[in-house]
């Protein structure tokens, strides 16, 4: 636990869906993934599900030199494997494609048909076992945790993984709250959007653009900065690219004042009503 405290202090580790999927970017996803690790980023996210595994391999790569106990190793099972029929092998799937003894955190990925009450039983088993440290979930809305939290054990689900930037703030309305006081941390996946119009239209916007050049940083840097600034938050940009996560390690020394947040807010408002979960 006091790994994952240093963790959410830093409120920075790296996402790698969709890595390792093309043979021809190997090298270059694995040279990012080692200068976020030289250059102190400890937290790397991946999934069974991710190039069906093919990302975990990736990282096995990535990390064979540095040291296993300074990282903090982060999977998630699929929903049709979070039973007690298929759990156990999947887990030892990530741990060999890893090329580790142990994860610091598996997540369920997303909820599916087996009831939670199995897939807890099946987490603390792993922990007893010594295969992962912590647990928790992802893409869990508001009924679904508060559903976690009334099954014993439950309680112990350290994080919930759901999309979350500047222009997605569904989950401050009534989820994120929940969790927070429920000592849940929240981890935000895409913290500075998935690629496409929406993407665009936040890194072109006027107030990105002025906090861009009052402090002589890419849009890209505003919007990772605006996420880094939020309280139990751990955000998780991926960068395949050495140059983007050049941008995404320096964004852990610039920091905004509360007007920068409050005039980011000002254009992109947090909702006054219950909204769906974003996942894309």
């Amino acid at each position: 636990m006091e790994k994952f405290l240093e963790i959410k202090k830093d409120k920075l580790g790296i996402g790698t869906w969709k890595m390792g999927e093309i043979p021809k970017n190997r090298n270059e996803e694995i040279a990012s993934i080692r200068y976020a690790l030289e250059n102190a980023i400890r937290l790397i996210d991946t999934a069974e599900m991710y190039g069906n595994g093919n990302s975990e391999k990736l990282i096995a790569e990535s990390i064979k030199d540095f040291d296993r106990e300074k990282l903090y190793l982060v999977s998630k099972v699929l929903p049709s494997n979070a039973g007690e029929k298929n759990i156990f092998k999947s887990c030892e799937n990530s741990l060999k494609n890893l090329n580790v003894d142990y994860l610091d955190l598996y997540l369920l990925h997303w909820k599916g048909s087996i009831p939670f009450e199995e897939t807890i039983r099946c987490m603390e088993k792993l922990k007893k076992e010594g295969k992962i440290k912590n647990w928790g979930v992802s893409n869990m809305d508001i009924d679904d945790m508060q559903e976690l939290l009334s099954i014993p054990d439950g309680k112990n689900c350290l994080v919930n993984q759901v999309l979350y930037h500047l222009g997605s703030k569904g989950i401050e309305y009534s989820l994120k709250p929940f969790t927070d006081k429920n000592h849940i941390t929240t981890m935000a996946y895409c913290p500075i959007a998935q690629g496409g119009r929406l993407k665009n239209q936040l890194l072109s916007s006027k107030n990105v653009q002025k906090l861009s050049k009052k402090y002589s940083i890419s849009p890209i840097q505003v919007l990772l900065t605006y996420m880094l600034e939020k309280e139990n938050t751990i955000s998780i940009p991926k960068a395949s690219k050495i140059e983007h996560m050049k941008e995404i390690v320096a964004c852990r020394n610039i920091h905004f004042e509360k007007t920068d947040i409050s005039f980011l807010d000002s254009e992109y408002p947090k909702p006054t009503k219950k909204l769906p979960l974003d996942i894309e």
